[in-house]
């Protein structure tokens, strides 16, 4: 299991399903632990200290300083501290003194490995800790779809390495009209869970109409507000200052590349081009805007539950 990046943005969903428990990080927030005790500088009392269990420093591992209540993951450990990553992406040092941690609310005392110094853990586009030297998953049952081919390329560019360690199916499903009947085809099931990304998903829309009919505790559909995933990609990330209003009637992928300039050697708009500028401008989660970051984190979630 690789650690993956927290403080995603949930997005309402017309699908009732049971809460999911998160994969990510926790926020830090002071004070979080019960039962912490302060003593200055130090969680527990100075005669205490031997009672304290020592654990070696790894990459990834979740703890909170029992000073500040900062809960992060490891990503740095050097000879006197080590640097603690929370959900948000702050990153800050603490000093290795005893009994200075908690892990799961039991003070620790964290020493530095064997070998001197560990190496900043790798971090996939998604932002999870890259797992290495482990073959892809087989792939599971659950599958999760989305509405076209440009949304699965974009899915597959930032949370590609996640998908693959988790054994899971991103297909595309060419629109969201006839959701409901593909659904039940599909049979999903307590080891047959689905996903559903859907653009557009907002009040009174055509997609929000067009997936009501489904209705499974073992289908989660999410969606985020932007008319087409272009849009879901920030403008400054493809240096862009916004995208652009398209009229009614004009089909949008056409007058976004006619407004912005991208057009081919007719003058015609050339969203095979386009596509090809806003994808490459995609690097990480950063260059993603939050309602899209928060649907598929969610939707990862749910479809590798293992039991429901």
């Amino acid at each position: 299991m690789h650690t993956r990046r927290g403080g995603s943005v949930k997005s309402a969903h017309p699908t009732s399903v049971r809460p999911v428990p998160p994969r990510h990080l926790p926020n830090s927030s002071p004070g979080r632990s019960a039962g912490n005790t302060r003593h200055g500088s130090d969680a527990l009392p100075p005669h205490q200290w031997r009672e304290v269990r020592r654990l070696p420093v790894e990459l990834g591992l979740v703890v909170e300083d029992a000073v500040s209540g900062f809960c992060g993951a490891v990503v740095q450990c050097d000879r006197d501290s080590v640097e603690l990553e929370d959900a948000r992406g702050g990153i800050r040092t603490f000093p290795l003194r005893p009994a200075a941690f908690l892990l799961d609310g039991v003070a620790v005392t964290l020493v530095r490995p064997a070998r001197p110094g560990a190496r900043a853990a790798t971090r996939s586009a998604s932002g999870s800790v890259q797992v290495q030297g482990r073959r892809a998953r087989t792939a599971r049952a659950s599958r999760i779809w989305v509405e076209g081919t440009h949304d699965a390329e974009l899915v597959e560019r930032v949370w590609g390495h996640d998908l693959r360690v988790d054994g899971v199916v991103v297909e595309p499903l060419e629109g969201v009209d006839c959701l409901a009947e593909r659904v039940e085809e599909f049979g999903p099931g307590p080891d047959r869970l689905l996903g559903v990304l859907v653009d557009h998903l907002v009040a009174g829309s055509k997609e929000t109409r067009l997936v009501q009919g489904v209705r499974s505790a073992h289908v989660m559909v999410n969606g985020h507000p932007y008319v087409d995933i272009w849009q879901a990609v920030r403008p400054a990330a493809v240096g862009i200052r916004g995208w652009p209003e398209v009229p009614r009637g004009v089909p949008w992928k056409e007058g976004v590349c006619q407004a912005l300039g991208w057009v081919d050697r007719r003058g015609l708009p050339d969203p095979v081009a386009g596509w090809r500028r806003v994808l490459g401008a995609v690097g990480s989660f950063r260059d993603l805007e939050p309602a899209l970051l928060g649907a598929v984190e969610e939707l990862i979630d749910f479809v590798t539950t293992e039991q429901r």
